[in-house]
């Protein structure tokens, strides 16, 4: 699995139709959609690149294993960052001389109560490329708390970003929290914070932030007393930067998603949604997610054995829950536009392995973490605020009132 951010650029585009290129694309094979996909579970393309600690893995101590590993081909490049740090540090290691697995080079430590990401390509015997990403934290001494936040240092987000900090301890002390992290942009606007439960914590404007927006995040939790004996760890700065504004509206009834550009249509693309015993949310999602291709197990979230496709093509995380807007090429063609047949995702015409000049090749390309998908008409309720970066389903006094500082 390739986990890749997708800078779009900021021109205008033209007007785009799909008929032509669905008419091209006639005679693919159509199955039940499968469509769901949540945390924790392996998401490469079979299991090509084996990461150790497993992806999203939490408390790894400095002694602990690190490993990647392919059964066959040779791995051609791997690194290890620590990727919430202002200046990223990479974890030294060493690929084996037989190309089969690559670990730390003797010395190398893991940094305590911090979070890294490990991007590996490997190449097989025929040539091809595959890529994977994962994610590790490591272990957080007894007395001391940390917030592991999105989005990322200096990366470029779509004006739908909210930063989030999930904690890693009960928080009890909710306010002396709350003021040490403080959130600032050029231009200005009021940026509040608002609880959801006791351990995560989102800041947002009230609107969506303007394209060229900076934002700094000034984090003084070090030694902040977030419950009796347990006191913060991070003192740093970070940033990112609000690239240009891109809104997608999808109509579940229309089978359509109007993609909008700095408020002008770019194109109205043709999708299939959820059937109607598993509608999409609706509501305004985030995407947190990109990649290039990832795995979608029906397992995983309550489907039973219904579908398990190792390689869905240009898939977009829209929540934490398992909804997506992915590319399809199982599908018949028709249905695009014309009948909902999914678990709950947005599906876009694709083939297989993923094409640069499908609906969903042209979309994933044109996509930002940090851009909105609104879905509309559906039979299903709105999306939870907590679910993914859902605030924005929540009116300006109703997310004031989750502040604990007032």
């Amino acid at each position: 699995m390739r986990h890749v951010l997708k800078r779009a650029g900021t021109g205008a585009a033209a007007v785009l139709t799909w008929a032509g290129l669905m008419a091209g694309l006639t005679g693919l094979a159509g199955c039940t959609a499968a469509e769901t996909f949540t945390e924790g579970k392996s998401r490469a393309p079979g299991d090509t690149i084996r990461v150790t600690p497993e992806d999203g893995a939490k408390s790894i101590g400095r002694t602990d294993p690190i490993e990647v590993r392919v059964p066959d081909g040779r791995l051609e490049r791997v690194t290890v960052v620590q990727v919430e740090d202002a200046q990223p540090t990479e974890l030294r290691g060493r690929i084996s001389a037989d190309g089969r697995s690559w670990r730390p080079v003797t010395g190398a430590r893991v940094a305590l109560a911090a979070k890294y990401g490990v991007d590996a390509v490997a190449v097989d015997a025929a040539g091809r490329r595959s890529a994977r990403h994962t994610t590790f934290t490591t272990a957080v001494p007894t007395d001391r708390f940390i917030g592991y936040f999105s989005p990322e240092n200096r990366s470029t987000v779509g004006t739908g970003m909210i930063v989030s900090f999930d904690f890693n301890r009960t928080i009890q002390n909710r306010a002396a929290v709350e003021r040490a992290i403080r959130v600032t942009s050029r231009p200005p606007v009021e940026v509040v914070g608002h609880w959801f439960g006791s351990r995560r914590l989102d800041f947002r404007p009230r609107a969506y932030w303007k394209a060229g927006t900076k934002v700094t995040v000034d984090l003084r939790l070090r030694d902040v007393q977030a419950a009796p004996g347990v006191f913060g760890f991070q003192h740093k700065t970070v940033g990112f930067t609000v690239g240009r504004s891109q809104v997608s509206l999808v109509d579940a009834a229309k089978h359509t998603m109007e993609v909008r550009r700095d408020g002008g249509l770019v194109s109205t693309v043709p999708i299939t949604a959820g059937a109607p015993g598993n509608p999409t949310y609706n509501g305004k999602m985030v995407v947190t997610e990109l990649y290039d291709v990832t795995r979608m197990d029906g397992r995983t979230v309550g489907f039973g054995g219904e579908y398990d496709i190792k390689d869905v093509p240009h898939a977009l995380r829209l929540t934490t829950s398992g909804t997506f807007l992915h590319g399809n090429y199982w599908a018949d063609p028709d249905t695009f536009g014309s009948r909902n047949v999914s678990h709950g995702c947005v599906g876009l015409l694709d083939v297989k392995g993923g094409g640069a000049n499908t609906p969903a090749g042209w979309f994933f390309d044109r996509t930002l973490i940090g851009d909105v998908v609104e879905v509309v008409n559906s039979r299903d309720r709105t999306v939870a605020p907590d679910n993914g970066l859902g605030g924005w389903n929540l009116d300006w006094p109703k997310w004031q009132a989750g502040s604990a500082v007032g």
